[in-house]
């Protein structure tokens, strides 16, 4: 482990290494006297007088490729699996070494680093690599740990920097991290692929430490969809009346069919006029308070359902808000606040009203431990509104809904208990007990800030208005019945899978009252959950459509591979998860959890072709290829589909070399050539040809001996 030293005194030459240009730019604005420099600012303060600040583009270092550790490891064969280097070394990133010398040149002079990269582990891996391969990190190594970027934080912030050693297993734990996604990734994606098109399939398949137990996640949900039979059910309801009261009531159990039920009615001589006697009638108070703050993954769930947006969509707008000050930092997984943001959400409560024109008419200001709890707030707290106040007219809509979600989701934990009666009335007719439930409402509290959800239309049955009525009254009974269909899972949306992911795939979309977190950990983290889904997007595993999601033709092949292997597991995802926190807290060494993973790659490596081997991959391979088909060979009858640069026979493996190219004669051909050509032979008539001259002509293409040719008998 590196020695920081600790570094408090305020001396020589300080740079400020930030994350990115408008990070950057935030923090200017905290300094007296700023001096804009090509990729780095001079600043000037009394706290800092002789300082720099600086930054990258996101990652300005990543981990080489696998052929610049062995030349033999850039061909994609299953010889040189598993690929596992002595030493994993890292590099300037592809395009971006313009800045890293921009920054290396001031690490270089600097006597002092301070890391003001986002508050996080992905921030100080960043940081910390640059820092590294520059050669500098035997330098004094502070930390700027701030939640807002508004320019009084960020002041207070470098009045108290951290030190640096105190971060050090933080950057480890998101180097583990990476080292691992990467062996994973490369690995696991060339084992696949590789076999896949052994089997006849084409194209990469690409296999993700997270990504793959999340695709499965995915597929598990659509074919619970695809296998699921509705079935009818009947259940038995009665109306009570006398002179002037009326109710219903509902017999607990369901019927198969309308004939159980019917014959369940005649058992009990149930019909209409049957005298039915109230056996109980409870009154209880009941108290719902408002929901928990937001963390990320929660926030990006409630705008997926409300506005449609996707995750990353969320993460973006939230991001921005951020840079402008406007809410606390995104990335968090935490839904509480410690005492000192409860006192300035207290102290701006009468703005934030103002700002929505709402009104509180007893605020609740003391704290309480469902959203104020320090004990729960390690990193980040929850996302919470800041000082600084938007006008929300100048925002987006987008920003102004994201916005406005935060705001109502904080200004409601100031608000009083939402409180009702719930009245519950049993009912006997015939010894058979029916069960009637309602509500009123006595104090709307916190809903009342949410004047949209409490108009949405209520449930007949739960939320009757029900008469005043007394144990031992007598009321005529008119029995009836509902037909109901059992319903099938409903298909992930991006704001339902993420909160599957954080909870390792469990379907509670609301967990207020379930603190289902307590004994296992998520997969992914807040901050990379957003982009696994933009991942298997990226690799056509999935598409989404109205807002839900399906798994592609690629993606069910993978999955049916996969199902049996340990990849697919988001348990084991899960737990990965909990060691890689462990890291962090120096419960966990970085050797040992590459070892397991190595081990688990060694394992896949050695299981896979028994795995293919009991697959119905072919089977796949000759669907997708049907699937896929353009026409049949003129010269053996196969498929010939898209090869990529050509469009090729299936039968290749057999020996066609029959095949058509997408380009002739600098005119590119289309897919409607190309049927044209297998179907009838010829194409209709074909302008903007180019000859070896640069004389540009019309003509048909044709098959003829089972070759290309032009037929010009239509063109002039």
């Amino acid at each position: 482990m590196n020695k920081y030293r600790e570094g408090s005194e305020l001396m020589g030459n300080t740079v400020i290494l930030a994350e990115k240009p408008s990070q950057a730019k935030a923090y200017t604005e905290a300094f007296a006297k700023v001096e804009k420099k090509d990729g780095y600012y001079n600043v000037t303060d009394k706290e800092l007088p002789n300082a720099t600040i600086t930054y990258g583009y996101g990652h300005l270092v990543s981990l080489y490729e696998p052929e610049k550790y062995n030349d033999n490891w850039k061909k994609w064969q299953l010889d040189t699996l598993p690929i596992f280097p002595e030493h994993y070394q890292f590099q300037v990133s592809k395009g971006k070494s313009k800045q890293y010398k921009i920054v290396k040149g001031l690490l270089d002079k600097a006597d002092k680093i301070i890391i003001a990269t986002d508050s996080d582990r992905e921030g100080e891996a960043i940081a910390r690599l640059i820092i590294n391969l520059s050669g500098n990190s035997h330098k004094i190594i502070q930390r700027l740990w701030i939640n807002s970027l508004e320019t009084i934080e960020i002041k207070k912030g470098f009045q108290h920097l951290k030190d640096g050693a105190d971060f050090y297993s933080t950057y480890k734990e998101a180097e583990t991290r990476q080292i691992a996604d990467w062996l994973v990734g490369i690995n696991l994606s060339r084992l696949y692929t590789l076999y896949m098109q052994r089997n006849g399939l084409k194209g990469v398949f690409s296999i993700g430490r997270v990504q793959t137990p999340t695709l499965y996640l995915i597929y598990q949900r659509n074919q619970e969809i695809k296998s699921f039979v509705s079935k009818p059910f009947y259940e038995l309801y009665a109306t009570f009346t006398d002179q002037n009261r009326e109710y219903q009531g509902k017999y607990r159990e369901r019927f198969d069919t309308v004939e159980e039920l019917q014959q369940f009615k005649e058992n009990h001589e149930l019909t209409k006029d049957v005298t039915g006697v109230i056996e109980d009638v409870k009154v209880e108070e009941k108290k719902t308070y408002a929901p928990k703050l937001f963390s990320l993954s929660d926030l990006q769930a409630a705008a997926n359902k409300k506005y449609g947006y996707g995750a990353s969509e969320s993460l973006a707008i939230v991001q921005k808000l951020y840079e402008k000050k406007y809410l606390s930092y995104p990335r968090t997984d935490t839904n509480y606040i410690g005492t000192p943001e409860f006192n300035y959400l207290k102290d701006h409560l009468t703005y934030y009203l103002d700002l929505v024109g709402e009104a509180i008419r007893h605020p609740q200001l003391s704290e309480n431990k469902r959203y104020v709890n320090g004990e729960k707030v390690q990193e980040h707290f929850a996302i919470i509104p800041t000082k600084t106040l938007p006008k929300l007219e100048s925002l987006s809509e987008k920003e102004r809904n994201i916005y406005q979600l935060v705001l109502y989701r904080t200004l409601a934990i100031f608000e009083e208990p939402y409180v009702y009666n719930e009245t519950t009335i049993i009912t006997k007719a015939n010894d058979v007990l029916f069960k009637t439930t309602g509500k009123v409402e006595k104090n709307l509290g916190w809903k009342q800030l949410y004047k949209i959800i409490s108009k949405e239309s209520k449930d007949s049955e739960s939320e009757q208005f029900l008469p005043s009525v007394e144990a031992g009254e007598l009321f005529r009974t008119d029995p009836f019945h509902k037909k109901g269909e059992t319903k099938p899972p409903s298909y992930y949306t991006e704001g339902t899978l993420i909160t599957a992911m954080k909870n390792v795939g469990r379907t509670i979309e609301y967990e207020d009252n379930k603190d289902i977190l307590k004994e296992t950990e998520g997969i992914g983290t807040e901050a990379t959950r957003a982009n696994i889904i933009e991942t298997l997007k990226k690799q056509e595993y999935i598409k989404t459509q109205k807002n839900k999601i399906y798994v592609t033709q690629k993606g069910t092949t993978l999955c049916e591979v996969i199902q049996n292997d340990e990849i697919a597991n988001s348990e084991m995802t899960a737990k990965w998860e909990k060691y890689l926190k462990n890291i962090r807290h120096g419960q966990g060494t970085q050797e040992a959890f590459l070892k397991s993973i190595q081990n688990f790659i060694t394992h896949l490596a050695e299981k896979v072709p028994e795995t293919f081997e009991h697959s119905h991959i072919k089977e796949h391979a000759k669907k997708i290829d049907q699937n896929d088909a353009i026409g049949k060979c003129p010269s053996c009858n196969s498929n010939i589909i898209d090869k990529g640069k050509f469009y090729g026979c299936t039968g290749y493996s057999n020996g066609c070399k029959f095949s058509l190219p997408k380009k002739w004669s600098s005119k590119t051909l289309t897919k409607t050539n190309i049927k044209d050509l297998l179907s009838k032979k010829e194409t209709s008539l074909i302008k903007g040809f180019k000859s070896k001259k640069g004389y540009i002509f019309n003509a048909k293409l044709k098959i003829h001996n089972n070759k290309l040719e032009f037929d010009f008998s239509d063109s002039k």
